[in-house]
């Protein structure tokens, strides 16, 4: 026996269906139910940025300040040291290397500390 009903029915339920996955909420008065769930957020990518920037500006502030205090022979001899060993020593070499950002923190502290003795 065949219902002439049966496809509304089961279009109403795809309806319901796409509506819940959106987050809508079909309830009776004085009933708790999905209108109180709230979907979970995102996560901000930001969040994940500031500490991530944060990080790599102290890690050049260290190398900056390494560099000025050790002075730049000394620095380049102790990467120099590290590129010959094993393992994780070639590691902190690669990382260690003076670039442009820790030539320019060491520089602007010689500049500002010679400013002020």
């Amino acid at each position: 026996m065949f219902d002439p009903n049966i496809k509304d029915f089961y279009e109403r339920v795809g309806r319901l269906k796409e509506a819940h996955a959106k987050g809508y909420a079909f309830e009776g008065v004085g009933v708790l139910g999905r209108s109180y769930y709230r979907k979970p957020q995102r996560k901000n990518r930001l969040k994940l940025l500031v500490p991530l920037a944060f990080l790599l500006m102290a890690g050049f502030g260290l190398k900056g300040a390494i560099h000025y205090f050790v002075g730049a022979q000394t620095y380049e001899n102790r990467v120099a040291e590290m590129q010959q060993g094993q393992g994780f020593d070639k590691l902190g070499a690669a990382l260690m290397a003076p670039d442009r950002v820790t030539l320019w923190v060491s520089e602007t502290l010689r500049k500002s500390l010679q400013k002020r003795g």
